[in-house]
């Protein structure tokens, strides 16, 4: 696939080094050149580091890898607002969430997910890869191994599609849970789990091998 990555932070270097060994085209465009064109370099393998508007335009998928109080500024570069996404699917692995804390700091009832759709006219957000640190997508798992679930939900069939194969090229198997209206549970998911972290435990402690919670009554 021909995929464009917003942003130079850890996430598009993780997700971009899987999706450029997995033989995708990849293309950069970040607010700073230089370090798009750092990244490139160090993806290698035909990673082209372009403007935010070339990385968004004629692609298969784009990633929007830059800190959520960023996605506004990181759209209107790249002509979202105008259109330029109309029918790409769009990754969404925002957490807008207080440092150290995991609280929401979205409107009640609103996600980060809605917003981005609401910004980037015509696009096909789907929410994903909001869940697990970047270097979890650097280290993939072996052969035979299953991969570990990537949380997703979306309103396009086929772009959920795109980035289901998306996650598994970096080791991840798909799990879509709906349309995009249940993006703010799982934005609340994530705060649960960087709110655990930060208080010092290990959120996998904190559902092992779960199973449904039994009803009521």
């Amino acid at each position: 696939m021909r995929i464009g990555i917003l942003g130079t932070g850890t996430l598009a270097a993780a997700l971009g080094e899987g999706w450029a060994g997995a033989g995708h085209e990849v293309a950069v465009g970040g607010r700073s050149r230089d370090r798009a064109e750092a990244l490139a370099a160090r993806l290698g393998r035909g990673t082209r580091a372009v403007t935010p508007r070339e990385a968004v335009t004629g692609r298969d998928a784009v990633l929007l890898a830059v800190a959520w109080d960023g996605v506004e500024e990181a759209l209107e570069r790249a002509g979202a607002t105008e259109g330029a996404l109309a029918g790409t699917p769009l990754i969404d692995p925002t957490n807008a969430v207080a440092h150290g804390v995991g609280v929401l700091l979205t409107e009640p009832g609103a996600s980060m997910a809605g917003r981005i759709a609401a910004l980037a006219t015509g696009a096909h957000v789907v929410k994903a890869f909001h869940l697990l640190p970047a270097d979890r997508w650097t280290s993939p798992p072996e052969d035979g191994r299953p991969g570990v679930t990537v949380a997703m939900c979306g309103d396009d069939p086929e772009a959920l599609g795109v980035v289901g194969a998306l996650a598994r090229d970096v080791g991840g198997t798909p799990a879509v849970l709906g349309a995009l209206d249940r993006a703010r549970q799982l934005e609340e998911a994530a705060g649960f789990v960087i709110g655990l972290a930060f208080a010092g435990f290990d959120p996998a402690s904190a559902v092992p091998g779960a199973h449904p919670p039994a009803a009521e009554g």
